[in-house]
C-alpha cells in the first residue's frame, strides 16, 4: 500500500542499512574487559552518540565497582587522575581501536539494502543519513560500501545532539528546503522514531535491528518494515 508522497527519505545507517550492531555490542564488551570495567548489562543505547552510550553504560566512567580496590568517594578526577571528559576519551579510543583493529565481526549491508537505495535515487527522492556514528566513522563506511554518492546530505552525533533531539532533522530540513511532511526518517531503534516525531516528520520502524516491532510501535511509525525492499511497497 502506498503512502503519501515524499520528497526526502532520511535513513539512520547501523541496523537499519548495515549489519553492524552485533560488532558494536561486541566492542562495547571487548573496551571494558581491555578496561577492566564491569561487563554491561544494559544494550539498549544503540542510535546514540558514542559519548552519550558510553555515560549510560559506564556512569561512574573509568572508577570501578564500589566493590573494588577503588572504592573511594567520587571526586572530578577518578583514580586514574582523569577528568571525566578524559575517561570517555579514553573509552572511545579504546571503543575505536576494538571496531577499526581488533575485533573482526563484519558489517556488511543487508542484502537488500544497495538495491533500495539506487532504486530510490532513480525515482528521485532525495536521500539522507542521520546517525549515531561520528562524522569520521560515517564517511569510513561511505567509501567503503560505494553508498556516499547516492546522500545528498548526512548528520552525525558528533557535529549536532544526540537522538532523539530532533536537531539532526530539523538541520537537514533547513539545508535542504524540505517541509517537514515531505520528509520520512527511516530507522531500527525507538531513538530514531522518538526523533522523527520530535521534528514533526513521520517514519518507518524496521524491525531486523536494534529493537523489536513491539518497541518500535510506542513511537508510531506509519509502517513497519521486515526488510529493505519492503519500503519500496510504500513508497
Amino acid at each position: 500500500m502506498k503512502i503519501k508522497q515524499y520528497d526526502l527519505v532520511i535513513f539512520d545507517w547501523d541496523g537499519t542499512l548495515m549489519d553492524s550492531i552485533g560488532k558494536i555490542i561486541t566492542c562495547i564488551e571487548n573496551m571494558a574487559r581491555a578496561l577492566q570495567l564491569p561487563i554491561p548489562s544494559e544494550s539498549d543505547i544503540i542510535g546514540l552518540s558514542m559519548t552519550e552510550a558510553l555515560r549510560v553504560l559506564f556512569p561512574q566512567g573509568l572508577n570501578l565497582s564500589a566493590s573494588s580496590v577503588y572504592s573511594q568517594p567520587q571526586h572530578p578526577k577518578n583514580a586514574f587522575g582523569q577528568g571525566e571528559d578524559d575517561q570517555y576519551q579514553q573509552m572511545r579510543a579504546e571503543f575505536k581501536a576494538q571496531y577499526l583493529h581488533l575485533d573482526a565481526t563484519p558489517t556488511p549491508l543487508f542484502a537488500q539494502a544497495p538495491l533500495l537505495i539506487d532504486e530510490l535515487h532513480t525515482q528521485g527522492y532525495q536521500l539522507a543519513v542521520a546517525t549515531g556514528k561520528a562524522r569520521a566513522g560515517l564517511d569510513r563506511v561511505f567509501e567503503q560500501t560505494g553508498l556516499g554518492r547516492y546522500f545528498v546530505a548526512s548528520r552525525c552525533a558528533d557535529e549536532v545532539h544526540s537522538k532523539p533531539h530532533p536537531e539532526m532533522i530539523s538541520s537537514l530540513l533547513k539545508e535542504l528546503n524540505i517541509a517537514p511532511n515531505r520528509a520520512l526518517m527511516v530507522g531500527d531503534s525507538l531513538l530514531d522514531l522518538t526523533m522523527a516525531a520530535n521534528a514533526g516528520i513521520d517514519s518507518v520502524g524496521v524491525t531486523y535491528g536494534a529493537h523489536s516491532a513491539e518497541k518500535l510501535l510506542r513511537a508510531k511509525p506509519i509502517a513497519l518494515i521486515d526488510s529493505p525492499a519492503q519500503l519500496l511497497q510504500y513508497l
